[in-house]
């Protein structure tokens, strides 16, 4: 079983074509648990009234609690096996279901999985920005299910962080034992990741795609760019990996989380728009991150 946990708070449009892609899984093996952040939107309470679905739970909170703690919510009410903390906006394809449980059949060890992604835009066009294009060119060649692990795969996410979270599963008993690190509410994911890594966590890479992960401007993390929120976490967050890194003697990895090079690239990239928009504050943010010794 594989429990599908979606925090929500967004366009009720994308989150019930979600839903909608979850019900049409081949495989019967998960449920389905959104919880609503208090969305200012009675529509979304009324769709999942009349959807009557014994494996679709909704659950909505009477105050808005912000990205980390409704994600942590998330995680205290799972209890299966397996879990994920589905985008309210992406689209896992019908056999996501069945291929997860296949891979972790033959690789129960892995503490995470990550299923091959296409990105989509708003309309549901696949399309490869600049920053997919760098995830791909950086994360690990798999023609096949490959597993990996310790410093070699630290180094590499934090040279460039080629995951997509929205698609990621866990095993349970792994991501409970490494809460969210609160003050990164952007960069939390690889913060996690990281923490599962230095542990002694192994994630397996797979190539097959089942899942459409969206990308536009009105995501959390697009958001963020422009108003420099995700820069400064990321700077933030940097710091701490590197003495984590330090600590565990991974020389590779600690160099690559002083330098976060892919990071500080991404911020050169945004400048043209910034200048653009004439948001002095952002092109200020952006140059001190790409700049910064």
């Amino acid at each position: 079983m594989i429990d599908i946990m979606l925090p929500f708070w967004g366009e009720p449009r994308y989150l019930y074509e979600t839903v909608e892609a979850v019900r049409g899984q081949t495989s019967d093996d998960w449920r389905l648990t959104v919880v609503d952040d208090c969305y200012p939107d009675p529509s979304v309470a009324e769709y999942f009234a009349r959807l009557d679905d014994p494996k679709v739970t909704y659950i909505r909170h009477e105050t808005n609690q912000g990205i980390t703690e409704n994600y942590a919510f998330c995680l205290s009410a799972a209890s299966a096996e397996l879990v994920m903390l589905l985008g309210c906006d992406d689209v896992p394809d019908p056999d996501f279901v069945s291929r997860v449980h296949e891979i972790h059949r033959h690789y129960p060890q892995a503490d995470v999985i990550q299923p091959g992604v296409r990105v989509i835009d708003a309309d549901g066009r696949v399309v490869r920005p600049l920053v997919d294009t760098i995830k791909v060119l950086s994360r690990p060649r798999a023609a096949s299910p490959r597993l990996l692990a310790g410093e070699a795969l630290a180094a590499s996410l934090l040279r460039a962080d080629w995951l997509y979270w929205p698609s990621l599963v866990f095993r349970r008993e792994t991501i409970v034992q490494h809460p969210f690190r609160p003050g990164f509410p952007i960069i939390q994911d690889l913060a996690l990741i990281i923490d599962v890594v230095a542990a002694g966590g192994s994630l397996l890479l797979d190539p097959h795609v089942c899942f459409s992960y969206r990308r536009h401007e009105a995501s959390a993390s697009t958001t963020a760019l422009l108003d420099g929120r995700r820069f400064d976490g990321e700077q933030k967050y940097f710091a701490l990996a590197l003495s984590i890194m330090r600590r565990n003697g991974w020389r590779s990895a600690a160099r690559a989380a002083r330098l976060h090079s892919s990071s500080r690239a991404h911020a050169l990239t945004l400048l043209p728009t910034a200048l653009k928009a004439r948001n002095t504050e952002a092109v200020r943010m952006l140059t001190a991150h790409a700049l910064r010794p």
